[in-house]
């Protein structure tokens, strides 16, 4: 899976990309909503490479592509898709972005160019999203891109030894067709 937006290409991570990668993984300010954080740059190579081990659609899986900017080549982010083993037409969105390309619509972006390769290419039924509450820049960039909320679990997760609430957002693939496809501009 190789996308391209007017400043964006999403594409596979590469060997060289651990140090970059594990320097916003490992920034208290972006892992801190998230299930994983490199301790180490070794971390974050392993992930590379257990990545390059799975291939798209693969159920029961997390697909991860990087964000780069596709002027420099530069690595400024990443996003997964996670296959859902139970429900074969249910993917689970997840983005990461470096603190220097936050608040640009980059994130909006690159979401769009998913959401459209998981309705039009896959034609998946259903996308969502799990996000923190206390995310608030999180909601607003799942609903900017015409998600809505379904469910709010109390206390649902453990997340660096205590309990967080967990918010779903989803979006069905009528819904993408009806709100997104009428935008000018996808990704």
């Amino acid at each position: 899976m190789q996308l391209t937006t007017t400043r964006l290409r999403l594409d596979g991570l590469r060997r060289e990309d651990a140090e970059v990668l594990f320097r916003y993984r490992a920034d208290p300010e972006v892992s801190r909503y998230q299930g994983w954080r490199p301790a180490f740059v070794d971390d974050a190579r392993r992930f590379i490479e257990a990545c390059h081990a799975v291939a798209p659609d693969t159920p029961g899986t997390w697909f991860q592509r990087a964000i780069r900017w596709s002027r420099t080549d530069e690595l400024i982010g990443d996003v997964g898709l996670h296959f859902v083993a139970d429900a074969e037409a249910a993917v689970e969105l997840g983005i990461s972005l470096s603190p220097a390309y936050q608040k640009r619509g980059i994130a909006t972006e690159a979401l769009n160019a998913v959401l459209g390769f998981v309705f039009d290419g896959l034609h998946k039924h259903r996308v969502f999203g799990s996000v923190d509450p206390r995310n608030h820049a999180s909601i607003k960039l799942l609903e900017g891109v015409g998600m809505r909320k379904e469910a709010h679990f109390r206390e649902s997760l453990r997340m660096d030894g205590e309990w967080a609430d967990d918010v779903i957002y989803a979006m069905l693939d009528r819904e993408w067709q009806a709100c997104c496809t009428a935008k000018p501009h996808r990704g």
